[in-house]
């Protein structure tokens, strides 16, 4: 038998106050004058964060677009436009949620090996380590601190980097960063990990390592969103911990039906993936009963609207995008229904499934 072998986050850094830390952790990753490169999720513009941000020298901010998932174009862009600026940079640091953290992953990788981003979307293509990277998340769930994947929208796929050299090399775990996050927002994210839970906890690939992170995440996002009335700090704590477990619960396992559905969405329609998420598990009834039936209470115990009805105008072009993106996604499916999942799962099934979204 083969036993993944699976690269883990180098430093780990956490607790209230852990960003004030930032400067000395980066000072011994500098090499020479070449600049760290700040990645800052674009909300933060002209907020408090950024005159945090300990830039010097050549350093730079960039306020990244993440209003949709990132795209392979945005990564070589911003690559391309750090190596023509700079010709070589420290490091890359990702400040923000899911889609920051990713944008520096993928861009880390893309300062130190040729051609676009699209072509290294799949496991192990990624030939050469990136630039030093570091991740600080400032919403809970993604578990993007912790995972060997950046996920990105290419031309033909929704697919992510997944490498060796994808994990960051430090990141910085500060709840305080958490505290302003809009509700609807850090609901779906949190979301994301109570899903990769679920579909880790149920899936045919379950072992002992994942199972024990896994239900550690189900209990925190629990405490959270079923035990808790209204949200304090103590749950921005919470959360942040339960997407680390919940992150390293999958890196040993897998994702399930959610996941590799709402990949069709993201692709076509530019769903962010924890809204996504949300829409897809609200009618996996037939896959995750008890979980679904759990998270139709903490929808509503949270006030959280799920959107409707994203697909009532799509044509037989863009339902055949979506299911081809989907069915891709072989690991997650296999993870979820086994080795004959291909005999379950058939293209007039997830028709049915992406029409009721």
């Amino acid at each position: 038998m083969n036993f993944r072998n699976f690269k883990m986050v180098g430093y780990v850094v956490y607790g209230r106050g852990a960003f004030n830390q930032l400067d000395e952790i980066l000072e011994p990753n500098r090499k020479g004058t070449a600049p760290m490169i700040f990645l800052v999720d674009h909300f933060f513009e002209n907020k408090e964060l950024v005159n945090r941000v300990p830039a010097k020298g050549k350093d730079k901010i960039i306020f990244v677009d993440v209003t949709y998932e990132p795209k392979t174009t945005y990564v070589d862009s911003l690559a391309r436009q750090l190596k023509d600026e700079f010709g070589t940079v420290s490091g890359i640091i990702g400040i923000g949620g899911g889609s920051a953290m990713d944008l520096a992953k993928a861009v880390s990788l893309m300062m130190t090996n040729p051609g676009s981003s699209a072509d290294y979307q799949g496991w192990d293509l990624v030939k050469q380590a990136g630039v030093y990277k570091v991740g600080i998340p400032t919403l809970s769930g993604t578990g993007a601190e912790v995972s060997r994947t950046t996920v990105l929208t290419g031309p033909t796929r929704k697919l992510g980097m997944n490498s060796d050299f994808t994990p960051f090399d430090q990141i910085v775990l500060d709840p305080e960063l958490c505290a302003n996050a809009p509700a609807n927002q850090r609901f779906y994210t949190g979301m994301d990990c109570y899903i990769h839970c679920i579909e880790s906890l149920t899936g045919t690939y379950l072992n002992e390592f994942s199972k024990s992170y896994g239900e550690k995440a189900l209990d925190l996002c629990r405490e959270v969103y079923v035990n808790k009335n209204g949200w304090d700090a103590d749950s921005d704590d919470k959360l942040m911990m339960a997407s680390y477990a919940g992150g390293m619960s999958i890196a040993y396992s897998q994702v399930g039906v959610a996941h590799a559905v709402s990949y069709g969405l993201s692709f076509l329609l530019g769903t962010k993936h924890g809204i996504g998420n949300c829409i897809v598990f609200d009618k996996l009834e037939e896959y995750y009963p008890e979980g679904v039936k759990e998270f139709k209470y903490m929808v509503e115990k949270n006030n959280i609207d799920i959107p409707k009805n994203i697909c009532a105008n799509l044509s037989e072009d863009d339902f055949n995008k979506m299911i081809d993106v989907s069915l891709g996604m072989k690991p997650l499916w296999e993870n979820a229904l086994g080795k004959n999942w291909e005999s379950i799962i058939t293209r007039g099934k997830l028709r049915a499934l992406y029409e009721q979204l």
